[in-house]
């Protein structure tokens, strides 16, 4: 089989023949249709990542395909099942192993190129506004790196639970993207001023922030007194400093949050998201927004469209042994 593999945290990957692996006890086997790309997996093919997965290894965390085997004593749905995994590494391959309890059973209704563009955006936006946040009906929720793939689902999902949206990205677009996602007002942070933009807008209740950099400074600095702000990432590579004596005066929270950790220590707060999730796909209400579908061997490509920052909501990698 193909996998597209690191070999050297100094250079990128490249698609190679590899043996296709057994599942041991807790896994399934899936043959791979569609794998969703995050900008995590950057970071983990340059060791940058909270987890370090020994070389050589296969990146990609959102497969998703059909069971073909399962391990000795593994409870998991039959062979043949829709399934989409999530792991730390594995899915860009046209085969795979992954942990049974982490694979989701598909509704017919979802298609692999959707389903492997769902689980970490918009249980990254929905677990973190509804869990961490408590954003409320009525409230103004500041959405940064709007047009990314965690992004663009909170402008979704906070406009689906009743909150006034300001969506905040680079150049006119991704801003034509956020408003299609249902934003009520958009900032170009590219030319815009952030802090003025969303103080004569009333201010934010809520701030959701993937990206870090001045944009954290600027939307703190926008926050209504008792707002909460949403630490996602750092996608810009610049890790903010808070002023504590604006969250002191104001009573702001700031609240760390990585979505994966639940696994550990929470997973039936993913699990009752995901739920909610799926039933909210099926009923129409979410659909993936994918602006780029490569095959397995331009991978390199389709990382690129994350390097430099070309694309938006999410980049699918699909495999030749299966429509997408």
């Amino acid at each position: 089989m193909r996998a597209y593999q690191i070999t050297d945290l100094k250079s990128s990957g490249a698609v190679r023949p590899t043996i296709p692996p057994t599942p041991a006890k807790g896994e399934v086997l899936l043959e791979i249709s569609a794998c969703g790309l995050n900008f995590a997996d950057l970071l983990i093919a340059k060791g940058r990542y909270q987890e370090r997965p020994e070389l050589p290894f296969t990146l990609g965390m959102e497969p998703a395909g059909r069971i073909l085997a399962v391990g000795p004593d593994t409870k998991a749905p039959p062979l043949g099942t829709r399934v989409a995994g999530f792991a730390s590494f594995g899915g860009l391959a046209e085969q795979g192993v992954f942990s049974a309890e982490r694979c989701l059973e598909l509704p017919d209704e979802m298609s692999f190129t959707d389903a492997a563009a769902f689980q970490v955006a918009y249980g990254t936006a929905h677990v973190a506004l509804s869990h961490r946040a408590d954003l409320r009906k009525g409230e103004t929720l500041l959405v940064l790196g709007a047009a990314g793939g965690v992004g663009l689902t909170a402008v979704e999902i906070g406009k689906l639970m009743g909150a006034t949206v300001i969506a905040c990205a680079r150049g006119a677009d991704k801003l034509t993207v956020c408003k299609a996602a249902g934003a009520d007002h958009v900032i170009d942070s590219e030319s815009g001023d952030i802090r003025a933009e969303v103080k004569a807008l009333g201010g934010a209740d809520v701030v959701y922030d993937p990206v870090g950099g001045e944009g954290f400074t600027a939307a703190l600095r926008a926050c209504r007194p008792e707002a909460r702000v949403i630490v996602v990432g750092f996608a810009s590579g610049d890790i903010p400093q808070i002023p504590a004596n604006i969250l002191l005066v104001k009573n702001i929270s700031v609240l760390g949050y990585y979505w994966g950790g639940f696994l550990k220590f929470h997973p039936q707060v993913l699990t009752d998201s995901m739920s909610q999730l799926l039933d909210w796909y099926v009923e129409g209400r979410l659909k993936p927004h994918v602006s780029h579908v490569l095959p397995l061997e331009r991978t390199d490509e389709a990382y690129e469209l994350l390097r430099s920052r070309k694309s938006t909501g999410k980049v699918v990698v699909t495999m030749d042994h299966k429509s997408p």
